[in-house]
């Protein structure tokens, strides 16, 4: 388990009674790592407690970050930490359900890597949280091609080898199951419960939406053009072109009169249009993108070179000589 903290003092102890209800239960090795993202209402120092005091059951550690970060490098650090094979995140605020948890390792042995929580009867006001979310979750799923009904609900189930080499920035912790079904992960979704807020108050506010959408745009980048920019930008240039080529074949026309052909008796010379400055901006703009798409060409090309990645993740191996056991 890895759980994110903001001040949650109030929260801390039922919900770590819940956890270790709930995962004592399960006849598999666990953990709960709480990452502290620079708490100023005493949330850091009785983590330390509860850490203290979870001797002999359920092993427990407390991440503390040297200041608050955000949710994204908090659950970051969580995964680097984590040592099980299975590493399901969860809000610190209660709404999220412990309860939920062998539901989601079920559906996880079924055959899938991800398994997404869905909260369908979201506890959360209508105008401020859900009707953004609703379409937010609309725009991701149009945009990536992987669609899921929540994106936002932290309450979700990842094979842990998935997660080594994930590097998460921005707002990025909820577009994981986009990347990792970029690497060809199985991704689907469970209904989960969701229960209302009942200490403490929300961190979300209007703002992260709108950077919410500014990552989703860099993700539907990414997760269709990360090892081929060149096609992004080689389209981005052959439309520049077909406007280089519509502005100056207007503007012949208009100099030589053809539109007459089709009833319209209007001649100008070139310095009597705007044409010629959009054409030779728009003959700017496909050379800068084939330049732009030839330099993202060569950093993939460093980056999978000098760092010796592989544009692939390999699910499982067979050899003649191994033992049908490992």
């Amino acid at each position: 388990m890895v759980v994110p903290i903001f001040n949650e003092r109030g929260n801390l102890d039922p919900l770590d009674a819940e956890l270790r209800q709930v995962l004592g239960g399960l006849p598999l090795k666990s953990e709960i790592i709480y990452v502290d993202d620079a708490s100023t209402d005493g949330s850091s120092g009785h983590l330390d407690e509860i850490t203290r005091r979870s001797a002999g059951g359920v092993p427990t550690r407390a991440l503390h970050l040297r200041r608050n970060f955000g949710q994204t490098p908090a659950m970051a650090a969580g995964f680097d930490h984590a040592r099980g094979d299975v590493v399901i995140p969860m809000d610190g605020d209660l709404q999220n359900d412990p309860h939920d948890i062998p539901r989601l390792l079920a559906k996880l042995d079924e055959g899938f890597d991800v398994v997404s929580g869905w909260r369908r009867n979201r506890k959360d006001k209508a105008i401020s949280r859900k009707l953004p979310s609703l379409v937010a979750n609309w725009l991701i799923g149009r945009f990536t091609g992987v669609k899921l009904h929540d994106y936002g609900c932290t309450l979700k189930a990842y094979r842990a080898d998935l997660l080594r080499d994930l590097r998460m920035y921005g707002e990025m912790h909820r577009f994981i199951p986009i990347y990792l079904r970029h690497l060809g992960a199985r991704v689907t979704e469970l209904e989960v419960n969701h229960r209302p807020r009942t200490s403490g108050r929300s961190k979300y506010g209007s703002s992260r939406i709108f950077k919410v959408f500014l990552d989703l745009f860099l993700v539907a980048f990414v997760s269709r053009y990360y090892t081929r920019p060149m096609h992004f930008f080689g389209l981005a240039a052959l439309f520049f072109l077909i406007l280089f080529g519509t502005s100056g074949l207007l503007m012949v026309a208009f100099k030589y009169g053809w539109l007459a052909y089709i009833g319209i008796e209007y001649r100008a010379t070139f310095i009597q249009t705007p044409l010629p400055g959009l054409a030779a901006t728009f003959l700017l703009g496909a050379i800068a993108s084939l330049f732009i798409g030839i330099l993202g060409e060569l950093l993939v090309r460093v980056q999978y070179e000098t760092r010796e990645r592989r544009p692939y993740s390999l699910a499982r191996r067979s050899d003649p000589d191994q033992d049908p056991k490992d």
